[in-house]
């Protein structure tokens, strides 16, 4: 324990590394520290075994030539996939958390008894600080297209690659560093990650795993005395913030992006990819993946490569359906849908500035450096779907561009409309028979949700508890809590308050009349038609009393549950025992409509309380989010009560809806 101590609390210059591939450390070059100053071996970590096939797959980089440290520096890395890098060590790191969950991918066991000691280790080798036996340090090469532009090279930028864990039962994962240090793909950045996006990535990747929705696995969270640079809103106000690392698993962090480093000068911003030309790299990237990820389409499409990688295309466009058909179920926003951000096996990767719904709308944007809208919440399918056409054309000429268009044509819709309503139908209950009518049923109830400001995840929730009885004298009581998960006054004239100045928006719109050319070179005409919409809407919340605005409510409402009771007839007629369908009912919704997502104020409030040295409310989330569904009142699983202090003073269910303040959050 000293030695990890010393390790830990030392100054930068006593963190050393451990040689690649070796279980005992040696002194840094040009270091003049004893062996006995080394640090220890692994303990709880030491049964990972690393066997990194990638590396061995695929083409790495030369070390280029130069001073010591020159691995790192910002640079184009042509002919390769990856480039050896190594972690920047980080002074007096210390766990936030850890997701045992997730750490049992690794065959790992729960922390030991001595649980200091275990901190401490992962505190160690999960920072970067030391490397684990076997591991070897890279950086991944891909390019994106950033907001419909392709970018040219992108790159792990802020993430390395450590190596491949190979478990007892046979399975594989991919092991990364987000936040240790630059590589040669950091641009002008320093390649670190900070305490408040760490730890929203680090719940979130946790949280969606746990909400059934295909994702990455984040393992640890290890902060640090090292600081970093950062201007939060962009606003000329830079304060200093924590050096953080998230442990990331993935059975492959291999992406569309993985694919267009070939990509010929685009013909809008003349950007290229690094390996232009390079179609040999193309073949053995496509081998590699389809071999090892898709090991039955290579079985069964062994002799013919077209077919084979047409087959690949397929599963991927099915997968990536799929996915985004579970995001729109639960009301969560991506917030950067790029095509590097988009996982060649249908994860969810890349936790930025991500966001799940409160009040419903369709329009949602979560990422407040998104000004015109490209990924808002209801644009979510179109895009994944426009990302995937530009991985077809990223995989010519090994597929056919016609052939991936068409795969793309016949997949894509229908296989994101199949899931979407196979798991809207279960979030309603309807677990007998599936009709037509079903979509305008669905329809009309985020219709419902959208015009009374509804709470996405509460009123999937709530409607669990409908009496479905026609005279039931409980549905008074149950209208009455559905109100209380409307937007009030106050919600909604926050909500839909200017943004612009009216001296701003005047001229703009002065602009628009006088020189609409110029207007439209600006790029901001769908900004100004929201911002008009927000002051018509604002208008009319001011003339509206909250009476009327309950009383509105409650006949949108009124309206809808009259359509629902009637198709809740037609499928208990299919049923043979009416008490036994209410029970499948109740259990199917309980199953499908979570009662706990990943807030913005509740990962704020456990930021700020990690801020000042406080992790336990980040391991409080952490738990809850492991049981996102119902549980029995009363029940010992279920970590429902109240959640630490807000920013407004006041304790409130995990489950409530956000406060006022959480409307003032930005995530960029």
């Amino acid at each position: 324990m000293a030695a990890y101590r010393a390790a830990l609390g030392g100054s930068l210059a006593a963190v050393r590394l451990l040689p690649l591939g070796r279980c005992r450390p040696s002194p840094a070059p040009g270091s003049t520290l004893s062996g006995a100053a080394m640090e220890p071996a692994p303990c709880w970590l030491a049964g990972l075994r690393f066997d990194n096939r990638a590396l061995r797959a695929l083409p790495v980089e030369a070390p280029p030539p130069g001073p010591e440290g020159a691995p790192s520096a910002p640079r184009p890395v042509p002919g390769a996939c990856f480039t050896r890098v190594r972690p920047t060590p980080l002074r007096q790191p210390r766990l936030v958390a850890l997701s045992e969950p997730a750490l049992a991918l690794l065959g790992l066991g729960a922390p030991p008894a001595g649980q200091a000691e275990a901190e401490a280790e992962a505190a160690l080798f999960f920072s970067g600080n030391a490397l684990l036996p076997g591991a070897e340090p890279a950086a991944h090469c891909y390019c994106g297209h950033q907001f419909g532009q392709f970018a040219g090279q992108l790159g792990d930028g802020a993430a390395m690659y450590l190596g491949e864990v190979c478990t007892a039962t046979g399975e594989r994962w991919e092991l990364q560093l987000k936040g240790a240090g630059p590589t040669p793909f950091s641009r002008q950045a320093d390649g670190r990650k900070v305490l408040r996006s760490s730890i929203r990535e680090f719940l979130c990747s946790e949280a969606m795993f746990h909400l059934g929705v295909p994702t990455t696995r984040a393992g640890a969270c290890v902060t640090s005395e090292s600081t970093v640079v950062r201007d939060v809103f962009y606003d000329g106000n830079p304060k200093y913030e924590q050096c953080t690392v998230v442990l990331r698993i993935a059975s492959t962090f291999i992406r569309f992006g993985s694919f267009e480093i070939f990509k010929s000068a685009d013909e809008h911003t003349g950007r290229a990819g690094p390996s232009v030309g390079r179609n040999d790299i193309r073949v053995q990237l496509l081998d590699y993946v389809i071999s090892s990820f898709y090991p039955e389409i290579q079985a069964a499409h062994a002799s013919d490569r077209v077919q084979r990688n047409a087959a690949f295309f397929r599963e991927v466009t099915r997968r990536t359906a799929w996915m985004v058909a579970e995001w729109q179920c639960v009301g969560f926003c991506h917030g950067v849908l790029n095509t590097d951000n988009m996982s060649i096996l249908g994860l969810t990767i890349d936790y930025g500035p991500f966001g799940f719904l409160d009040r419903y709308d369709p329009d949602h944007v979560c990422n407040a450096s998104d000004n015109t809208g490209r990924y808002a919440y209801s644009k979510q399918p179109e895009v994944c779907k426009w990302n995937l056409q530009k991985l077809a054309e990223a995989l010519q000429p090994e597929l056919p561009l016609e052939l991936g268009e068409a795969i793309l044509a016949e997949e894509f819709d229908v296989e994101f409309q199949r899931h979407y309503m196979q798991k809207m139908r279960r979030k309603l209950g309807l677990v007998q028979v599936e009709l037509e009518e079903d979509r305008a049923l669905v329809s009309k109830l985020l219709e419902t949700m959208h015009l009374t400001g509804a709470d996405f995840t509460n009123t999937f929730f709530l409607l669990s508890s409908f009496p479905v009885e026609l005279e039931s004298p409980g549905l008074a009581e149950f209208l009455a809590r559905l109100m209380e998960q409307c937007a009030s006054l106050e919600e909604l004239r926050l909500a839909f308050r200017p943004q612009m100045d009216p001296r701003q928006l005047s001229m703009m719109l002065m602009l628009a009349q006088s020189n609409p050319q110029l207007f439209a070179l600006m790029g901001t005409r769908a900004g100004i038609a929201r911002e008009l919409e927000r002051v018509e809407q604002q208008s009319r919340l001011e003339q509206l009393s909250m009476a009327e605005l309950q009383s509105r409510n409650q006949g949108h409402w009124a309206d809808w549950l009259q359509a629902y009771r009637a198709r809740l007839d037609k499928d208990l007629e299919g049923a043979g025992d009416a008490t036994a369908w209410q029970a499948e009912r109740v259990r199917v919704m309980h199953a499908n409509n979570p009662k706990y997502v990943l807030r913005n104020y509740i990962a704020q409030n456990a930021i700020e309380a990690a801020e000042r040295g406080d992790f336990s409310e980040v391991r409080r989330v952490l738990k809850l989010l492991e049981n996102p569904y119902h549980c029995e009142a009363g029940a010992a699983t279920d970590p429902e009560a109240t959640e630490a202090d807000g920013a407004d003073g006041r304790q409130r269910s995990y489950s409530s809806k956000p406060p006022l303040w959480a409307a003032e959050l930005c995530v960029t």
